[in-house]
């Protein structure tokens, strides 16, 4: 297994460079931000000195491979607006970003399963047209939509829920500031996961191992929860995998409407701004993440399935 991990290590290093390389493209083609640093009134010579000091006055793909340079040593450079590491900036951020986004994917597993286990094994019935309907919606609702809904009613009309923050008070205080925009985050892998639940236990409710264990004289729950299911969620963890990693890059706009001081919204500010540094150096720590958890999902096989032999 260790030379398995060593390979898919290796072999995201391609799919970094790429993604990182185009966005510095795009950057480039978006301006010049050096423009933003200096006032209206600023000679020639001072617009052309602060753009050598930044660095600016290269071409892209020259900034691109300095950057790589540092990025190798952990320095993602300084915010053109902030003064400080892009990387302290991204580091402070990160952890309401995976506060938010495991508390997405908490409501979505917790809720798409048994969601998902019942329609299946109710098939056609009054609660499986309503599950369905429901993941229907969810599936076809907008995120910025559903949370402004959700802001507008529950915290607007009715002030159950702050509107917009992450909370500096205690526990409780935290949670209701996280509820909202977790349920908003997580509708959309919900209503997925519940289906993609119901389908894969329905293929594997047919196969001969689960009626020999029916056979057998096994209780219906023990067959569900035991046998069927465990082979019925391999597809359903590759999708949830790659949701969490979605969710981190679609936390931007959850982030944006919540005012939820993550990496989302703080990219969001940086491309307005055209800080280069900051847009660059979240995007690869995204990338980084997103990779990992990938990885992660791909070991999660061999548990689930002992047929899986890593090589």
């Amino acid at each position: 297994m260790g030379v398995y991990i060593v390979r898919r290590l290796l072999q995201t290093v391609p799919v970094i460079l790429g993604v990182t390389a185009l966005v510095y493209f795009i950057l480039f083609q978006t301006g010049d931000p050096t423009f933003l640093m200096v006032s209206t009134d600023a000679s020639r010579e001072e617009v052309e000195r602060i753009r050598r000091e930044l660095g600016f006055d290269q071409p892209w793909y020259i900034q691109y491979i300095q950057f790589l340079g540092r990025a190798v040593r952990g320095d993602f450079g300084v915010s053109l607006r902030q003064g400080q590491p892009v990387l302290n900036i991204i580091l402070e951020r990160y952890p309401a970003t995976l506060e938010l986004t495991f508390a997405a994917m908490f409501i979505a597993i917790v809720l798409a399963l048994p969601l998902g286990v019942i329609s299946a094994t109710r098939r056609n019935s009054a609660f499986d047209n309503l599950a369905m309907a429901f993941a229907l919606v969810g599936q076809s609702t907008p995120v910025f939509f559903l949370g402004i809904i959700l802001l507008f009613v529950f915290g607007g009309l009715l002030g159950w829920f702050p509107i917009g923050g992450r909370g500096r008070g205690d526990l409780g205080d935290e949670l209701r500031h996280l509820i909202l925009p977790a349920i908003t985050l997580g509708t959309f892998s919900v209503a997925r996961n519940a289906r993609l639940v119901r389908s894969t236990l329905l293929e594997v409710l047919g196969q001969d191992y689960v009626r020999t264990a029916r056979a057998k004289g096994l209780a219906e729950r023990v067959v569900i929860w035991q046998h069927a299911l465990k082979n019925a969620l391999i597809p359903v963890v590759t999708v949830v995998g790659l949701e969490f990693g979605t969710l981190l890059g679609g936390a931007v706009i959850t982030e944006t409407v919540f005012a939820w001081p993550g990496v989302g919204s703080l990219v969001i500010r940086a491309i307005g701004q055209k800080d280069f540094p900051v847009v660059v150096g979240t995007v690869t720590v995204l990338s980084l993440s997103f990779v990992l958890i990938n990885l992660i999902v791909d070991l999660l096989y061999g548990y689930l399935d002992p047929r899986v032999r890593y090589r």
